[in-house]
């Protein structure tokens, strides 16, 4: 039988339910509120990857084979990045956020949803230019280890970086961009200054508390995936995690808005979701 042609629509649920039951009690992921269709796209692509037939098979696999868990933590967690992926929030990061910043002694930046790290780097290309790297310790975390593991080489594609490099002109740089890259072999590697004070760390926004407080956190395009009950949830963390006037940096798809902590913040800029902590 076909994973793509289940028996019917109500017991692939039950399956599906269950295994992200079990994937909770066994390993401690919860990824029981994200959104339906997305988890059951995931699942069933899942499916395919490990040439199984039922949802009920994937279960058993990966309740008893940790490589297998870690292929679906892969797989639910929606790796969609780029440098300066979306120019215009970096560069209203640019002009309205960091010379706030700069009246910090010490700064404290949480990442959250690192993905493979091409982001946090464009953060760290931000506040260098704006002389705060150097201040600043720069939290970068997601829920893969795949990813994270990718992410702290700092490694990318050589053919990816001119399209890089026109979204970074198109966020207001304007240095060499190659500069911020040691090339070689069809690889470019993110020079050392902009490594050095990052902390990478695997966290779950779903499971984990928040542990430190901080100047600025940016979580783009996490919560589009999550049900609205969890993004409630994570948006709670998040304004835990803020010192007051803090800023909180969310995908141009997402908001604050209709929020139960939306009471908690004003909008610094609607277009780029950016909000300031102010309760």
């Amino acid at each position: 039988m076909s994973p793509l042609s289940p028996p019917t629509d109500a017991l692939e649920q039950i399956e599906i339910t269950l295994l992200l039951e079990g994937v909770y009690q066994h390993y401690g992921h919860d990824f029981r509120g994200y959104a339906p269709g997305t988890v059951r796209r995931r699942v069933l692509h899942c499916l395919q990857a490990e040439r199984l037939p039922t949802v009920s098979a994937l279960q058993d696999r990966v309740l008893h084979d940790p490589a297998a868990m870690t292929r679906l933590v892969a797989a639910l967690s929606i790796q969609v990045t780029e440098m300066f992926r979306d120019p215009s929030f970096y560069r209203a990061l640019r002009e309205q956020v960091l010379p706030v910043l700069r009246t910090h002694p010490f700064l404290r930046v949480w990442h959250a949803g690192c993905s493979t790290g091409e982001e946090v780097y464009s953060l760290a290309i931000l506040l260098e230019e704006a002389g705060l790297l150097s201040r600043t310790r720069l939290y970068a975390t997601d829920v893969s280890a795949p990813a994270l593991a990718v992410a702290r080489q700092g490694i990318y594609s050589a053919e990816k970086l001119a399209g890089y490099a026109r979204n970074y002109t198109d966020a207001g740089g304007a240095r060499s961009f190659s500069a911020y890259f040691t090339q070689g072999q069809g690889h470019a590697l993110v020079s050392a200054p902009l490594r050095q004070n990052v902390i990478w760390g695997q966290h779950n926004l779903v499971t984990d508390g928040s542990f430190n407080e901080f100047h600025l956190i940016l979580c783009r395009n996490v919560m589009i995936y999550f049900a609205r009950p969890l993004q409630e949830q994570v948006q709670g963390l998040l304004h835990a995690s803020l010192v007051t006037f803090g800023v909180l940096g969310l995908g141009q798809h997402e908001t604050l808005e209709f929020s139960p902590h939306s009471a908690h913040f004003e909008t610094l800029n609607y277009r780029e979701k950016l909000y300031r902590r102010i309760a």
